[in-house]
């Protein structure tokens, strides 16, 4: 009988060890809360190639448009600019930390610097057909330590995937204004965003060509004449922490509608 009494004792043993064991495993990072990688309200429709290798989705713009669009952050992490000519083309890698990393494939321009902090909803490129792309489209992944995961939107799945346009879309609530400011597109290429409203002050960055901004309020300041048009008013832009003229804000109003005064 002692016998069998020591063989149970280790018996026990070795499962409690295990439990520990069990109960210490790192638990997975949780994922950001990610939004749909075009502005706010807009519907775009989706499909995912089979030959694929990781679980990635193409969106196009319903109605047309997606050329040009903007390419926006889905959350808020490091954005990485890469080129692959043969491929990928011109693309974003966005570390979002906890082993979390999203890629934007295709683009036709970028909209932020190398290694530049974006927050969620920010743009960051340009929709196009860069690399070995059919058309222009948005390429978007989402991956975990390096393996592609399925696509999520607001914490809802996107799968099963269609594997064609039209048969499924979403309606993006990314950059709806949750952070402050109304948006705008602007028009023209290498707008320089300024730390205030004149055009002896230090330049914060520089849009590279259409980009969706967010502005806070707007100021007078100097007086700027652009193809026969003169403006002295200054839109403070929240992602980009600066100001820009009105003169290239697409609206026809030189005093920013809904905007107010800084």
């Amino acid at each position: 009988m002692p016998i069998y009494r020591r063989a149970i004792r280790v018996a026990l043993g070795t499962l409690l060890a295990i439990a520990v064991t069990v109960v210490a495993a790192p638990q997975a990072q949780a994922a950001p809360n990610f939004k749909a990688p075009f502005p706010c309200g807009q519907s775009w429709t989706y499909s995912h190639h089979s030959q694929e290798v990781r679980l990635a989705l193409d969106f196009v713009k319903n109605g047309g448009g997606t050329n040009g669009a903007p390419t926006l952050a889905t959350a808020a992490g490091t954005a990485y600019r890469h080129n692959e000519p043969g491929g990928a083309g011109l693309y974003i890698r966005i570390e979002h930390g906890g082993g979390w990393k999203t890629y934007h494939f295709h683009l036709s321009a970028y909209s932020v610097a190398n290694g530049q902090a974006v927050s969620q909803g920010q743009q960051i490129g340009t929709t196009g057909s860069t690399g070995n792309s059919s058309g222009p489209h948005q390429h978007y992944e989402q991956l975990y330590n390096g393996g592609g995961q399925v696509i999520h939107i607001n914490g809802q799945s996107l799968a099963p995937y269609p594997g064609s346009y039209g048969q499924r879309s979403i309606t993006s609530d990314n950059g709806c204004g949750g952070g402050g400011g109304k948006a705008f597109m602007t028009w023209g290429s290498g707008v320089n965003v300024r730390q205030d409203a004149y055009l002896n002050s230090p330049v914060v960055t520089t849009l590279p060509g259409p980009t969706q901004v967010w502005v806070l309020c707007q100021k007078e300041g100097d007086t700027v004449n652009v193809e026969g048009y003169s403006n002295k008013w200054w839109a403070k832009l929240r992602d980009q922490g600066g100001f820009m003229t009105n003169i290239y804000i697409a609206d026809p109003a030189s005093f920013l509608p809904g905007v107010p005064v800084c």
